[in-house]
Formats: C-alpha cells, structure tokens, sequence
C-alpha cells in the first residue's frame, strides 16, 4: 500500500481539480490553469510509475482527453474542454515520466565503464 498511496491521492486530487464546477474554480492570472495541468499530470505520471501501475502513461493520456470531453459535456460544470488543456496534459506526463526516469537512474548508481 505504500507505493499505492501517492498515487490514489494524486488521482483523487485531480478528479477534485478537473471536475470541480467553474463557480468553485477561484480566479486566477492567465497561464496559471495551463501550470496546474502540468504539474499535476506530472504527479500523476510520477506517483502512477512509483506504484508501478501498469500501462500508466497510456492510461494518462486517455485520462487527459476523456476529462477534457467530460468538461465540455457535463453541463451543470459549466465548464468547457480545451484541447490545449489535454496537450499541456501529455507535456505533464512527459516531465513525470522523465523526473521518474532519472529519479530510478540515480537510485541505481553510477555506471561503470570498462
């Protein structure tokens, strides 16, 4: 369960963040909804690849497009789908899968050459 852990809440953060009807969506300067969407897909992808979740990055990326279509047709949100949102979504599985990668590189150790 230790490994699970950062995961579930990670997923029930975004859930929260992306279906969260747009009157509770507090203002903000411009760019700072892209920012979100980075970092938090990047938490997921991290937390997902920690857990060991199989197929997580392409679960991801499904997850980025299905929210974004979920958005645009579940009207009492009032909120709507941007493609955009979903490409800023795969950058932030990107950087998670990247972070994750040096992060495991490092835990292994310098490699040696002969």
């Amino acid at each position: 369960m230790g490994r699970v852990l950062p995961f579930v809440i990670a997923a029930s953060l975004s859930v929260v963040v992306l279906f969260t009807p747009e009157s509770g969506v507090p203002s903000s300067p411009p760019g700072t909804d892209k920012v979100v969407h980075t970092v938090l897909f990047a938490m997921l992808a991290f937390t997902g690849l920690y857990a060991k979740v199989p197929h997580i990055l392409l679960g991801l990326v499904a997850y980025a497009g299905i929210s974004e279509v979920l958005q645009q047709v579940i009207t009492p949100l009032h909120r709507s789908g941007d493609v955009l949102d979903a490409l800023v979504d795969v950058l932030g599985i990107g950087l998670g899968w990247a972070i994750a990668s040096v992060v495991r590189s490092r835990r292994r150790g310098p490699r040696t050459t002969r």
